[in-house]
């Protein structure tokens, strides 16, 4: 089979999934009901990925292509598009989005081709704009999605400031804000009831105190996604792969304790740290 009879067959298979006599819970889905386990399936791809599990990944990104697949054949259904103008679109956004390769303009790098691509996106925002008569004219940050995870929308709307030259000369600079808001945290920290400074003790906080520290907690992430992006650093897969770093020592950490016949509640924080630097120790040392 070739690669577009293979595609076809998906196609229809789809369609019978939500053809009368089809699939029963298939039939009843709708875009809403499905939203979740497009976000669902697309982190499924990204930990194949990180774990380099190949057959993991040609399976996830099979889950993921059936979202695509599940809301075309939807909107078919309700007579507004069809794969075939899902595809059409993808092709005709691909070709007008890299003259550089389909066309005469000239792009020297990677950096280059990001610029064409921003100026390219805002020209086709505004003659969309004009064919339907609006007349908004959107702002740069306008067309970044507010509802994306946090880490990625900060790193989006950093790129594009970045773009239009708003950006850090060196990364020292970077470096000399991230010292500059670590130094604000601080003074706000100081202001804090002796009681609060226990984790956990927000109850304890003045609503007033509270907001300016989450503020300045928001500024260090914001600071931090900076220098990440300047690096080439994708912030939301970093610390993914810390969240798992940390899995696994703790999870070390606690099959030590178990040995022991403890609970890591019952091990004091002198006992667990030095079973901390023990699962690092291990996990660092050539296998």
């Amino acid at each position: 089979m070739t690669t577009g009879e293979r595609f076809e067959k998906a196609v229809s298979i789809m369609a019978r999934l939500r053809a009368p006599g089809g699939c029963p819970r298939d039939r009843e889905q709708s875009f809403d009901t499905i939203k979740r386990y497009t976000l669902e399936e697309t982190y499924e791809v990204l930990e194949a990925i990180d774990n380099r599990d190949w057959p993991e990944l040609t399976s996830e990104l099979g889950d993921l292509l059936l979202q695509v697949l599940f809301y075309a054949e939807m909107a078919q259904e309700e007579e507004h598009f069809s794969i075939d103008d899902v595809l059409d679109a993808l092709s005709q956004k691909l070709i007008s989005r890299h003259p550089h390769v389909f066309g005469d303009v000239k792009a020297e790098d990677a950096n280059q081709v990001l610029k064409n691509w921003e100026a390219l996106k805002t020209e086709e925002k505004k003659k969309k704009q004009h064919e339907s008569g609006g007349t908004h004219s959107e702002t740069l940050l306008g067309g970044v999605y507010s509802k994306m995870p946090a880490l990625m929308e900060a790193q989006k709307i950093s790129s594009k400031a970045a773009h239009v030259g708003f950006d850090w000369r060196e990364i020292e600079g970077l470096f000399d804000k991230l010292a500059e808001e670590t130094q604000e945290l601080q003074a706000n920290i100081k202001e804090l009831p002796t009681p609060a400074l226990k984790a956990g003790k927000n109850s304890q906080i003045p609503e007033d105190l509270h907001s300016r520290i989450e503020d300045e907690v928001g500024d260090l992430f914001f600071v931090l996604v900076n220098i990440a992006r300047y690096l080439s650093v994708d912030p939301e897969s970093a610390l993914r792969k810390t969240n798992r770093k940390f899995r696994r020592r703790f999870g070390w950490l606690e099959e030590q304790l178990q040995k022991r016949g403890k609970k890591p509640e019952e091990a004091s924080l002198e006992e667990m740290e030095t079973l901390w630097q023990q699962a690092k120790s291990v996990e660092e040392s050539p296998s």
